[in-house]
Protein backbone atom coordinates (compact mmCIF):
# COMPACT_ATOMS: atom_id res chain seq x y z
CA UNK A 1 0.00 0.00 0.00
CA UNK A 2 2.85 2.49 0.91
CA UNK A 3 4.01 1.92 -2.72
CA UNK A 4 0.66 2.34 -4.54
CA UNK A 5 -0.16 5.82 -2.08
CA UNK A 6 2.76 7.98 -4.17
CA UNK A 7 0.44 7.39 -7.94
CA UNK A 8 -2.40 7.69 -6.62
CA UNK A 9 -1.68 11.18 -4.71
CA UNK A 10 0.00 12.20 -7.89
CA UNK A 11 -3.09 10.90 -10.07
CA UNK A 12 -5.81 12.77 -7.67
CA UNK A 13 -3.18 16.03 -7.68
CA UNK A 14 -3.31 15.81 -11.52
CA UNK A 15 -7.23 15.72 -11.49
CA UNK A 16 -7.39 18.82 -9.13
CA UNK A 17 -5.29 20.80 -11.54
CA UNK A 18 -7.08 19.36 -14.76
CA UNK A 19 -10.41 20.77 -13.11
CA UNK A 20 -8.94 23.97 -12.42
CA UNK A 21 -7.87 24.62 -15.68
CA UNK A 22 -11.24 23.97 -16.97
CA UNK A 23 -13.44 25.76 -14.24
CA UNK A 24 -10.69 28.91 -15.33
CA UNK A 25 -11.17 28.54 -19.21
CA UNK A 26 -15.23 28.77 -18.03
CA UNK A 27 -14.46 31.74 -15.83
CA UNK A 28 -13.25 33.30 -18.83
CA UNK A 29 -16.03 32.52 -21.62
CA UNK A 30 -18.73 35.47 -21.18
CA UNK A 31 -22.00 34.92 -22.73
CA UNK A 32 -23.55 36.35 -25.32
CA UNK A 33 -25.47 39.77 -24.11
CA UNK A 34 -28.33 41.46 -25.80
CA UNK A 35 -27.39 45.38 -26.35
CA UNK A 36 -31.14 46.04 -27.25
CA UNK A 37 -34.45 45.09 -25.87
CA UNK A 38 -35.85 44.97 -28.65
CA UNK A 39 -38.54 47.56 -28.22
CA UNK A 40 -36.77 51.06 -27.72
CA UNK A 41 -33.94 52.86 -27.73
CA UNK A 42 -32.93 52.30 -23.90
CA UNK A 43 -29.23 51.88 -23.71
CA UNK A 44 -28.70 54.01 -26.89
CA UNK A 45 -27.99 57.41 -27.34
CA UNK A 46 -28.40 59.89 -30.29
CA UNK A 47 -26.15 62.36 -31.25
CA UNK A 48 -27.23 64.83 -33.83
CA UNK A 49 -30.20 64.58 -36.20
CA UNK A 50 -32.01 62.50 -34.12
CA UNK A 51 -34.92 62.88 -36.17
CA UNK A 52 -32.42 60.47 -38.76
CA UNK A 53 -33.42 57.26 -36.60
CA UNK A 54 -36.59 55.35 -35.92
CA UNK A 55 -37.77 52.39 -34.44
CA UNK A 56 -39.53 49.07 -36.68
CA UNK A 57 -40.35 46.23 -35.45
CA UNK A 58 -37.56 45.03 -33.50
CA UNK A 59 -34.89 47.13 -35.78
CA UNK A 60 -32.71 50.50 -35.28
CA UNK A 61 -33.88 52.51 -38.58
CA UNK A 62 -31.45 54.89 -39.58
CA UNK A 63 -32.58 56.90 -42.76
CA UNK A 64 -31.79 60.82 -43.03
CA UNK A 65 -29.05 63.26 -42.48
CA UNK A 66 -25.73 62.19 -40.73
CA UNK A 67 -26.13 61.11 -36.83
CA UNK A 68 -24.82 58.24 -34.88
CA UNK A 69 -26.56 56.05 -32.17
CA UNK A 70 -24.22 54.67 -29.29
CA UNK A 71 -24.54 52.28 -27.19
CA UNK A 72 -24.15 53.51 -23.30
CA UNK A 73 -26.02 51.07 -21.71
CA UNK A 74 -22.74 49.33 -19.77
CA UNK A 75 -20.19 51.71 -18.01
CA UNK A 76 -17.57 49.04 -18.27
CA UNK A 77 -15.71 49.60 -21.97
CA UNK A 78 -15.48 46.33 -24.45
CA UNK A 79 -11.70 45.44 -25.19
CA UNK A 80 -11.60 42.00 -26.84
CA UNK A 81 -15.18 40.75 -28.04
CA UNK A 82 -16.88 39.12 -30.41
CA UNK A 83 -20.01 41.25 -31.41
CA UNK A 84 -23.09 39.91 -33.86
CA UNK A 85 -25.87 41.57 -35.52
CA UNK A 86 -28.19 41.53 -38.43
CA UNK A 87 -28.64 44.35 -40.63
CA UNK A 88 -30.46 45.03 -44.10
CA UNK A 89 -29.86 47.50 -46.53
CA UNK A 90 -32.05 49.61 -48.94
CA UNK A 91 -30.83 49.94 -52.25
CA UNK A 92 -27.98 53.02 -52.32
CA UNK A 93 -27.62 52.93 -48.48
CA UNK A 94 -25.10 54.07 -46.62
CA UNK A 95 -23.78 52.92 -42.95
CA UNK A 96 -21.64 51.43 -40.65
CA UNK A 97 -20.63 50.11 -37.14
CA UNK A 98 -17.81 51.39 -35.34
CA UNK A 99 -16.19 49.88 -32.34
CA UNK A 100 -13.40 51.37 -29.42
CA UNK A 101 -15.35 54.38 -30.07
CA UNK A 102 -16.94 57.32 -27.69
CA UNK A 103 -19.82 59.05 -27.96
CA UNK A 104 -19.83 62.24 -29.36
CA UNK A 105 -22.06 64.99 -29.45
CA UNK A 106 -21.94 65.79 -33.30
CA UNK A 107 -19.47 64.78 -36.55
CA UNK A 108 -17.97 61.40 -37.32
CA UNK A 109 -17.02 59.78 -34.99
CA UNK A 110 -12.94 60.24 -33.78
CA UNK A 111 -12.54 57.12 -32.03
CA UNK A 112 -12.27 53.76 -32.70
CA UNK A 113 -12.49 51.68 -36.52
CA UNK A 114 -15.50 51.31 -38.42
CA UNK A 115 -16.99 48.59 -39.83
CA UNK A 116 -18.01 49.21 -43.30
CA UNK A 117 -22.00 49.10 -44.69
CA UNK A 118 -22.52 49.46 -47.93
CA UNK A 119 -23.64 47.06 -50.89
CA UNK A 120 -24.92 49.13 -53.61
CA UNK A 121 -24.29 53.10 -52.65
CA UNK A 122 -21.43 55.13 -54.76
CA UNK A 123 -18.55 54.60 -52.72
CA UNK A 124 -16.41 52.23 -53.53
CA UNK A 125 -15.90 50.70 -50.27
CA UNK A 126 -18.40 48.14 -49.46
CA UNK A 127 -20.10 45.98 -46.81
CA UNK A 128 -17.61 43.48 -44.65
CA UNK A 129 -14.60 46.05 -44.79
CA UNK A 130 -12.77 47.49 -42.14
CA UNK A 131 -13.15 51.70 -43.63
CA UNK A 132 -10.12 53.20 -44.85
CA UNK A 133 -7.68 50.42 -43.24
CA UNK A 134 -8.75 46.79 -45.49
CA UNK A 135 -11.37 47.83 -47.76
CA UNK A 136 -13.66 45.57 -49.48
CA UNK A 137 -14.00 47.25 -53.18
CA UNK A 138 -16.66 47.37 -55.49
CA UNK A 139 -18.35 43.55 -54.89
CA UNK A 140 -20.54 43.29 -51.41
CA UNK A 141 -20.80 40.23 -49.94
CA UNK A 142 -24.60 40.58 -48.82
CA UNK A 143 -27.47 42.12 -51.12
CA UNK A 144 -29.85 44.54 -50.64
CA UNK A 145 -33.61 44.25 -48.78
CA UNK A 146 -31.86 40.89 -47.41
CA UNK A 147 -30.89 40.82 -43.18
CA UNK A 148 -27.50 39.51 -43.13
CA UNK A 149 -25.28 38.85 -40.13
CA UNK A 150 -22.72 40.92 -39.44
CA UNK A 151 -19.37 39.55 -37.59
CA UNK A 152 -16.75 41.39 -35.93
CA UNK A 153 -13.92 40.17 -33.57
CA UNK A 154 -11.51 41.97 -31.57
CA UNK A 155 -8.74 39.93 -29.60
CA UNK A 156 -5.74 41.63 -29.04
CA UNK A 157 -4.64 43.37 -31.87
CA UNK A 158 -6.54 41.42 -34.33
CA UNK A 159 -9.99 42.12 -36.04
CA UNK A 160 -11.84 39.53 -38.13
CA UNK A 161 -15.28 40.53 -39.90
CA UNK A 162 -17.54 38.01 -41.53
CA UNK A 163 -20.82 38.52 -43.05
CA UNK A 164 -22.90 35.76 -43.36
CA UNK A 165 -19.88 33.65 -41.78
CA UNK A 166 -17.71 34.32 -44.71
CA UNK A 167 -14.44 36.35 -43.36
CA UNK A 168 -14.14 39.71 -45.53
CA UNK A 169 -10.90 40.75 -42.87
CA UNK A 170 -8.30 40.26 -41.12
CA UNK A 171 -6.11 42.73 -39.71
CA UNK A 172 -3.65 42.59 -37.35
CA UNK A 173 -2.78 46.36 -36.16
CA UNK A 174 1.62 47.18 -36.11
CA UNK A 175 2.41 47.70 -32.92
CA UNK A 176 3.76 51.03 -33.49
CA UNK A 177 0.94 52.32 -35.39
CA UNK A 178 0.03 55.91 -34.26
CA UNK A 179 -3.33 57.84 -34.02
CA UNK A 180 -4.40 59.54 -36.67
CA UNK A 181 -5.14 63.18 -36.48
CA UNK A 182 -8.86 63.27 -37.64
CA UNK A 183 -9.53 59.71 -36.99
CA UNK A 184 -7.87 57.51 -34.63
CA UNK A 185 -8.19 54.39 -36.11
CA UNK A 186 -6.44 52.20 -33.54
CA UNK A 187 -7.45 49.49 -30.61
CA UNK A 188 -7.93 50.81 -26.78
CA UNK A 189 -11.49 50.43 -25.74
CA UNK A 190 -15.00 51.54 -25.72
CA UNK A 191 -18.39 51.00 -26.75
CA UNK A 192 -19.98 50.85 -30.32
CA UNK A 193 -21.84 53.22 -32.72
CA UNK A 194 -24.26 52.66 -35.46
CA UNK A 195 -24.17 55.08 -38.42
CA UNK A 196 -26.83 56.76 -40.32
CA UNK A 197 -25.72 59.62 -43.14
CA UNK A 198 -28.36 59.09 -46.19
CA UNK A 199 -31.85 60.79 -46.85
CA UNK A 200 -32.58 58.95 -49.37
CA UNK A 201 -32.36 54.81 -48.13
CA UNK A 202 -32.65 53.34 -44.73
CA UNK A 203 -30.29 51.18 -42.91
CA UNK A 204 -31.40 48.55 -40.15
CA UNK A 205 -29.88 46.75 -37.47
CA UNK A 206 -31.47 44.45 -35.19
CA UNK A 207 -30.69 41.17 -32.76
CA UNK A 208 -27.17 43.22 -31.83
CA UNK A 209 -25.36 40.53 -29.33
CA UNK A 210 -21.94 41.22 -27.77
CA UNK A 211 -19.68 38.39 -26.19
CA UNK A 212 -16.71 39.71 -23.96
CA UNK A 213 -13.36 37.94 -24.50
CA UNK A 214 -10.34 37.74 -21.63
CA UNK A 215 -8.34 41.19 -21.96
Amino acid sequence: MLRVLPIVCHSFALTILSMAAVWGQEADKSEWVSLTDGKSFDGWKINESPESWTFVDGAFVGKGERSHLFYVGDDKPFKNFEFKAKVKCQPNANGGIYFHTQYQDSGWPKHGYEAQVNNTHGDRKKTGGLYDVQDVMDNSPAKDDEWFDYYIKVEGKTIIIKINDKETVKYTEPDDKKPGRQFTRVLTEGTFGLQCHDPGAAVSYKDIQVRRLPD
